[in-house]
């Protein structure tokens, strides 16, 4: 919703009536009724982050959340897959605003969940934002796997060319 607000150039008085213009099914009975509880001023006059919020509260239920802050604590890239590990990082990070106050304890995380083999550039590299983190990340891992290739070709051509001189 934040990045529709941002392509539409919606302005910060608007970003509350725009979002619950989107709204269906259950959300939709849900805002309804909410605001037959209140005027339609005082509705719109909330903030997008106090209307999160009441989302958050009634379709976030805490022991799900909870599952997915342990499922994040828990998350690894598995082999050199550092996009699919982002892109779940990513989601797990929108569900679990609540565990990183400052975007250093986010990216202290995602780098914590690298492999070991880039780990340790990806910290010296000190990122201050997660952008940052993820550009360094992904262009570590590329690195890697051109070198790990050249090796594997080089081992290859020396097999090759030891068979040939038998």
């Amino acid at each position: 919703m934040e990045s529709m607000f941002h392509i539409s150039n919606c302005a910060v008085e608007n970003q509350v009536k725009f979002a619950t213009c989107t709204f269906l099914g259950n959300a939709l009975t849900w805002w309804n009724s909410y605001m037959k509880t209140v005027t339609q001023d005082v509705a719109y006059a909330m903030d997008w982050k106090a209307l999160k919020k009441m989302m958050t509260v009634k379709y976030c239920l805490r022991g799900e959340i909870k599952k997915l802050e342990i499922e994040l604590w828990k998350l690894k890239v598995k082999g050199t897959d550092v996009a699919s590990y982002t892109l779940r990082f990513q989601e797990f990070a929108l569900m679990c605003g609540r565990m990183f106050h400052e975007e250093s304890d986010e990216v202290e995380k995602y780098v914590g969940g690298l492999p070991d083999m880039i780990q340790g550039n990806v910290m010296s590299y000190q990122p201050k934002t997660m952008e940052k983190a993820i550009e360094f990340a992904n262009d570590q891992m590329d690195q890697k796997i051109l070198t790990i290739a050249e090796r594997q070709a080089e081992q290859k051509r020396k097999l090759e060319f030891n068979a040939g001189n038998n």
